[in-house]
């Protein structure tokens, strides 16, 4: 049977993966002592941090996951424990399930990466291998076809979902800003035959993205860029940038940069895409979304963002009409703006 393409919802492999976050995040957040807190009393994420010595950013991060499973609720911007928390999660209660729980999980390595991230509120030091490429402008070609590798099986099927957004058919040229194998801007590439597509990433991570390219015959419109988003000017042609998780991979300062980087490389009508797994605005969930997040803040200097964060970084470097929908299949959803 010859191979199958691929489909635009992949969200059961996606719920398959991150199911390994389930009960490591519950221990952590056993062991940092949230559910006896959040038992007599409700408390902000600052708040609670303060009082158990942890970060409050990743505080923030758990607890989204924690609501999203019914552990926590979020009142007025304050959390407290659910009945089901305080039943069987209070290290008092008569049906506390703690100790059983440490004892069937054996997901150590994760175990102590997300607890070593809510106390320091960073990465553990131990893991730098995708990311310090990108955070130093440059890494070895076989880090790179790494890389470009993973993201095409990664990215297959939200890449197809986004590809039928009608937004891209209105574009000139449309540069995917760190594309990775570049399966977004052949994808849209393909499924917008007017269009030109600029692939640009780090030079070595381009130079992988132009063999997916030839794979697919896409030489006569798609092109590629070796370019440091963060240090070297960006092409002049496209009237479009899309970011596909890229901006999950960076503190909100950054993405501020980005931002304004991509507004002044932008003729005056351009726009500026971000297509990303949203956070709820009150963030307490989904846990797809809470859980990619803490993927985040174990392994890059990000997280996943709301909309509401989103919009406060587009306007902050002016841009307009900030808007968000699904994008069909998967989780993901398609971030827009306009530059007046």
């Amino acid at each position: 049977m010859s191979a199958l393409p691929p489909i635009a919802d992949d969200t059961a492999i996606w719920d398959a993966w991150l199911s390994q976050f389930r009960l490591p995040i519950l221990n952590v957040a056993l062991e940092a002592g949230v559910f006896r807190a959040l038992s007599g009393q409700a408390m902000t994420s600052e708040a609670l941090a303060q009082e158990l010595g942890v970060d409050a950013r990743a505080l923030s991060m758990f607890l989204a996951a924690l609501c999203a499973d019914g552990y926590v609720e979020k009142r007025l911007g304050a959390w407290r424990a659910t009945s089901l928390a305080r039943t069987w999660l209070h290290p008092e209660a008569k049906g506390y399930w703690g100790n059983f729980l440490k004892s069937i999980d054996n997901n150590a390595h994760l175990n102590s990466r997300l607890s070593e991230a809510l106390r320091t509120g960073t990465r553990p030091a131990s893991v730098d291998e995708r990311p310090a490429g990108w955070e130093q402008g440059s890494m070895p070609q076989e880090v790179a076809a790494g890389i470009a590798s993973f993201m095409q099986a990664h990215s297959q099927a939200p890449a197809l979902g986004a590809a039928r957004m009608p937004e891209f058919g209105k574009l000139k040229c449309l540069m995917d800003v760190g594309c990775g194998s570049g399966v977004y801007g052949i994808e849209i590439a393909k499924a917008n035959p007017a269009l030109k597509v600029v692939l640009m990433d780090l030079k070595e991570v381009a130079a992988e993205a132009a063999k997916y390219v030839a794979a697919d015959g896409m030489e006569d419109r798609v092109s590629t860029a070796g370019v440091n988003m963060f240090e070297e000017e960006w092409p002049s042609e496209p009237d479009g940038h899309l970011f596909c998780n890229v901006f999950h991979d960076w503190s909100a300062e950054t993405n501020r940069k980005l931002a304004k980087a991509s507004f002044d490389a932008l003729p005056s009508g351009g726009r500026i895409f971000l297509h990303e797994i949203l956070m709820d605005d009150d963030y307490t969930g989904p846990f797809h979304a809470a859980a990619f997040s803490l993927l985040m803040l174990i392994g890059t200097l990000g997280q996943q963002y709301s909309l509401a964060e989103f919009r406060d970084i587009l306007e902050g470097a002016g841009f307009t009409d900030v808007q968000a929908v699904r994008s069909g299949g998967g989780y993901y959803s398609l971030v827009s703006a306009r530059k007046p």
